[in-house]
């Protein structure tokens, strides 16, 4: 995986849209969200999140058909909605889950 997906699988210049797959425990390298987006699950699992320093975060539990909004503030990535809920910008996963996790991320760009 490089940058914020697996592949990008739509490009222009208004948008970058990504293909995400993570299979059970597998877990991404560090990376930092530049973009604000919008995700949406195809298939749900349990994501364990991790901050730059490999300290734990609160899971998300994301089922199938959820969609998700975040925007950037500061450092962190915020959830449009439920604005409790908080990622750092620069962060790691891990799927928990006992399937393979797969969701399209659609980044905004500037």
């Amino acid at each position: 995986m490089a940058g914020v997906g697996s592949n990008v699988v739509y490009e222009d210049d208004k948008i970058k849209v990504w293909e995400f797959n993570l299979d059970p425990g597998e877990q991404t390298p560090v990376h930092t969200h530049e973009m604000e987006y919008v995700f949406y699950v195809i298939d749900g699992t349990t994501l364990e999140v991790f901050d730059a320093n490999n300290n734990q975060l609160p899971s998300l539990e994301l089922a199938d058909g959820d969609v998700i909004a975040l925007r950037i503030e500061g450092e962190d990535l915020v959830v449009i909605g439920n604005e409790d809920l908080r990622v750092p910008v620069t962060h790691s996963a891990r799927n928990a889950g006992p399937g393979r996790y797969r969701e399209i991320l659609v980044e905004k760009k500037p």
